[in-house]
């Protein structure tokens, strides 16, 4: 099958524990702009006054943006996640899996949580896109389902 880089087939699909235990396709993402990792540090590295380079691994965590467009239904998934959350004073845990069939790949997200929400849709011309961070203790590559 030949590669692309559309990322108009892409699917990113999220359960949440105890609130969403079927896992929910995302929709309605923003317009240059549906969900993102940011770049982690695995390693810690140093050099010593001598010269000698020393590094180990680091176990990290990967913060992931999701970018929805003002009117999507997603946005009401993130918003009843943050209110069951401060109505028990608990965070529900989510797991998820990223699927890209043009580049043959899918990613399995395990044991994220909610870290950062927009309240609502920023107010301009047009109503805009609203951004959710949800920081994974793993994202790993698995076979395309």
């Amino acid at each position: 099958m030949a590669r692309t880089l559309t990322a108009a087939n892409s699917i990113l699909m999220l359960s949440i524990t105890g609130l969403f235990p079927v896992p929910q396709r995302i929709q309605g993402y923003a317009t240059d702009d549906a969900f993102s990792t940011e770049a982690v540090t695995p390693a810690e590295v140093m050099k010593g006054v001598d010269g000698k380079m020393s590094y180990g691994y680091v176990p990290y965590m990967t913060p992931m943006t999701i970018s929805l467009q003002a009117d999507s239904a997603s946005n009401d998934m993130f918003d009843a996640w943050l209110s069951a959350q401060k109505a028990v004073g608990e965070v529900f845990p989510a797991n998820g899996l990223i699927t890209l069939p043009g580049l043959g790949r899918s990613y399995v997200l395990v044991n994220g949580v909610i870290t950062q929400i927009q309240a609502f849709a920023s107010v301009r011309k047009t109503l805009q896109a609203r951004a959710f961070t949800i920081t994974w203790d793993s994202v790993d590559p698995a076979p395309l389902a």
